[in-house]
């Protein structure tokens, strides 16, 4: 984790400077600056492997930012909001955000929450073998796998829509690969939360169903079935 380039936009004093000490003690290198503005511009900067926004932040907030980021960039997003049941954590997760945190934080848990998001990265983008990808491959020429007009290539980690390519995050490439590997299958929201946001701990589900929607607008609305009281299922 040395190398890993952390971006951290946050107002407040004490707790700017006290995450960046705790991330840099966990062998993170940490930009941490105080404001939207500075936020983009160290971003486009330094290009971090990995960026945490807390929604209110001055100049831009980080909502907007997040989403400047996602025109960009496909780098992970963590959002930092004051209260779990604020709308800006839908928000933040529609704009692109692959998770978000709670404050106040524990330190632990941020770490945990940031080498879950790059772990899900690294798989994505075919850094690491195994998981969905693997299982969803496993077997046909290619890894490539059909599903009407949506052709999934596990291993070359693309997606063509009626033969055009679709752009992906890393977060919903795995959603994607967990939903290929067992078409047909309904997948609840807590498997989803432990297979593709690495929880092993419950969770919020409305992380997945805003990434579900995100992915729903990529590759067609009707391709992922809700099962009202249980998950969603990929047709076939």
């Amino acid at each position: 984790m040395a190398d890993t380039h952390v971006l951290f936009v946050e107002d407040d004093d004490v707790i700017r400077e006290a995450t960046q000490l705790a991330l840099e003690r966990d062998g993170f290198a940490v930009t941490a600056v105080p404001d939207g503005l500075l936020g983009l511009e160290s971003f486009r900067a330094r290009r971090p492997d990995i960026a945490l926004l807390d929604v209110m932040v001055p100049g831009l907030d980080g909502v907007s930012l997040c989403r400047r980021i996602r025109d960009e960039s496909t780098v992970p997003v963590i959002m930092l909001s004051a209260r779990a049941d604020s709308i800006d954590v839908v928000l933040g997760l529609e704009a692109g955000a692959d998770d978000y945190v709670t404050k106040p934080f524990d330190g632990a848990v941020l770490v945990a929450r940031i080498r879950a998001v790059l772990r899900r990265f690294g798989h994505a983008s075919g850094a690491a073998g195994g998981g969905a990808a693997a299982e969803a491959g496993e077997g046909l020429e290619g890894g490539l796998l059909r599903f009407g007009d949506l052709e999934v290539d596990t291993e070359g980690m693309e997606v063509r829509k009626a033969g055009t390519p679709v752009a992906l995050t890393p977060t919903e490439m795995r959603l994607l690969l967990e939903f290929s590997a067992a078409p047909g299958t309904v997948l609840s929201r807590d498997r989803l939360l432990e297979r593709v946001w690495d929880y092993g701990w419950g969770g919020d589900t409305r992380v997945v169903d805003v990434h579900v929607q995100r992915l729903r607008g990529k590759i067609g609305q009707d391709r992922i079935e809700t099962v009202r009281g249980f998950g969603y299922k990929l047709r076939g």
